[in-house]
């Protein structure tokens, strides 16, 4: 057997302990992976109870946010009844997690209307409000649409936005995007993978 057979042999023989080598995999979820998204950074918003807040108050948590609105008829209601039977389902990781609505109508949203309306889906949960300037931003920041539309007869009117919750890993990274159409199971899946995958185990 020549030299050169000897190399050949000994490249496909590293070859193939390089490929029998277990590596660790990513994560797989059931949304949408959105981790290195270079926005959605950070907020500085004022909480339900009046204290001023930013991501980096609930580091250490994984964190899902979502916009909306008290009056909204629709996907807003429906969007935090789910996110409180996720909590529900999580049993003692539900302690890790905290759900946040950030107002898109901070004309009637005061703090007093949200401490009424978000808590009552469940105890943990926040409202977060901004004036017009702020909501403007974090929208912006978020690349949600929203957009207030004409008023009734009476005054009432409703604002069109973007559904969608962003969730963030325990560093403070964002790195989900869950829509409309993920079920309670999708998501509460996809958030214990995320806490797997931060304390540095498998994901499920």
């Amino acid at each position: 057997m020549t030299i050169r057979h000897h190399i050949l042999i000994l490249a496909l023989s590293l070859l193939l302990v390089a490929c029998g080598e277990k590596r660790p995999s990513p994560p797989k979820f059931n949304s949408i992976d959105i981790t290195n998204a270079k926005w959605g950074t950070d907020f500085r918003l004022t909480d339900h109870l009046g204290q001023p807040r930013s991501l980096s108050d609930f580091r250490g948590k994984a964190v899902a946010v979502f916009f909306g609105y008290v009056n909204c008829p629709d996907v807003c209601p429906t969007t935090l009844a789910k996110l409180a039977e996720v909590i529900r389902t999580l049993g003692k990781d539900a302690q890790r997690v905290q759900v946040l609505l950030v107002t898109l109508d901070p004309t009637r949203d005061t703090p007093d209307i949200l401490q009424n309306y978000v808590p009552a889906f469940h105890p943990s949960f926040v409202g977060l409000y901004g004036d017009e300037q702020a909501t403007e931003q974090i929208a912006k920041e978020f690349k949600v649409f929203y957009q207030r539309q004409k008023p009734d007869a009476h005054g009432f009117y409703t604002v069109d936005h973007g559904g969608g919750i962003f969730v963030f890993d325990p560093q403070g990274r964002i790195r989900l995007f869950i829509g409309d159409e993920h079920s309670t199971d999708v998501i509460t899946r996809d958030i214990k993978t995320l806490l797997a995958q931060s304390d540095g185990k498998s994901g499920q």
